[in-house]
């Protein structure tokens, strides 16, 4: 039983962008010649998920859009928060954040709709999305000319800590009424 706990640790934890459960079972099973149930394995991942629950655990398992992943403890975010801010890989440019906005809530989406909502043209700006690994190509439209369709990526999900797009705010969460222009009718 060890045996196994130490193995799903290590196939969690060379995951660098998460596993699946599903995943993880396939590859467990394939690496120790055994089987093991979906039970058994919910199990398990929870008897790791309690152990790094521990004060003296740097680290904690988390589930990020059906993907287990090992995730440092909220009490050592201002550390690894500066190491960030010397990162200039994930820095994002108001065009940027604007642009991945757009695609976040309307994806998939072309360009050319992008950038008639932001009235100026993005194609610097979806490249660097794309070399940043925040949005990637996921199709073609079935339109004129076929332009590709772009979504937002696994990296945008982490990158933002969501377990899924339900997580992403919604207009009537950011909207406040003072917000709003001209006087109220009643």
């Amino acid at each position: 039983m060890k045996e196994i706990l130490l193995n799903i640790e290590a196939i969690i934890f060379a995951s660098s962008d998460g596993i699946a459960l599903n995943d993880l079972r396939v590859v467990l099973q394939d690496a120790m010649a055994i089987e093991i149930s979906k039970q058994e394995l919910e199990e398990f991942v929870a008897k790791i998920r309690e152990k790094y629950a521990a004060d003296d655990q740097v680290f904690e398992l988390h589930d990020i859009n059906e993907q287990f992943q090992f995730l440092t403890k909220p009490s050592y975010h201002p550390a690894i928060n500066q190491l960030q801010l010397h990162k200039e890989k994930r820095k994002l440019s108001q065009a940027g954040l604007e642009t991945l906005a757009i695609i976040a809530y309307r994806q998939p989406i072309t360009k050319l709709e992008v950038e008639q909502i932001r009235g100026v043209n993005c194609d610097y700006t979806m490249q660097r999305l794309l070399d940043k690994g925040m949005i990637s190509i996921v199709g073609k439209a079935d339109s004129i000319g076929k332009p590709l369709l772009y979504a937002t990526s696994f990296e945008f999900m982490q990158h933002f800590g969501l377990r899924s797009m339900k997580d992403l705010p919604q207009l009537k969460d950011i909207v406040a009424e003072e917000n709003s222009i001209g006087e109220i009718v009643e």
